[in-house]
């Protein structure tokens, strides 16, 4: 299988980046290794692409980057290569249900994030302010437009009853994941991370049988289940675990266990 692999794909939050949504430099080197021998570095994540690219511009090598699970794709040269919004009307009439006024709603736009209240739990993910976060009254708007709309709560199944509802009405517009228990997105039901990676590949001349992947959440799920190898961090949730128990677990993103694993295994 080493021999194989041609292609590195992880996502950040809980993958790549440690607790304090940081690349660390034992990270950073074992990247730069992977691009000196070679390899097709894809950072796939659910962050938006100015979001994302504050944080990977640290890592100095040329990458793919796969953002807000796939509805943006960007060359190495910073090219747009794919961009797809969710129309305002259908956003709009997810507004119009009765939404618990206790969760925190986000949409995210080209150049900026609206949220309904502030949230520094979802603030705290930003070491960058190249992507603010700006407070709305959702009732005012009148585009709604938007690459994902996003829902947190602390509790999970407060999230899971929103989810119901939302698909209830709208099942035949949006695909949905868990980025983590307490992050709901939604996207259109064109739109995922193995999608857009495939895109990816096929430009570069790759198949899924070159890659390997790394990630931790549900908006992972298709993509770690589609590559040749996918890894499942320690720190992902159980139902992850087991619903993708015929693949590997690795250490958590607290013990650089992705550039561990690559370093032991790929280099």
């Amino acid at each position: 299988m080493r021999s194989n692999i041609k292609v590195i794909v992880s996502d950040l939050d809980g993958t790549l980046l440690n607790s304090n949504h940081e690349i660390t430099a034992e990270t950073k080197a074992v990247f730069n290794q992977l691009h000196q021998n070679g390899y097709l570095i894809i950072i796939a994540t659910g962050r938006h692409h100015l979001d994302a690219k504050a944080i990977i511009k640290g890592l100095n090598i040329p990458v793919y980057l796969v953002t807000s699970n796939g509805a943006r794709i960007h060359a190495p040269n910073n090219e747009l290569l794919f961009s797809f919004d969710i129309k305002s009307e259908i956003i709009a009439s997810v507004f119009a249900l009765d939404i618990d006024p206790t969760i925190t709603t986000v949409l995210f736009k080209e150049e900026v994030w609206l949220t309904s209240k502030t949230n520094k739990k979802i603030n705290s993910f930003q070491r960058d302010l190249s992507y603010p976060p700006e407070v709305v009254d959702f009732n005012s708007l009148k585009d709604y437009s938007a690459i994902k709309l996003f829902f947190t709560h602390d509790s999970h199944e407060v999230l899971q009853d929103l989810k119901n509802q939302i698909l209830e009405h709208h099942s035949e517009y949006f695909s949905h994941a868990f980025s983590l228990p307490f992050c709901l997105e939604f996207m259109d039901k064109s739109v995922d991370k193995s999608v857009a990676i495939e895109t990816i590949l096929k430009k570069e001349g790759f198949s899924f049988e070159n890659a390997i992947a790394f990630g931790d959440g549900f908006n992972d799920e298709k993509m770690l289940d589609t590559v040749a190898k996918g890894l499942i961090m320690q720190n992902a949730p159980d139902t992850l675990k087991d619903k993708l128990q015929h693949l590997e677990v690795i250490a958590s993103n607290n013990d650089n266990a992705v550039a561990t694993y690559l370093a032991q295994n790929i280099l």
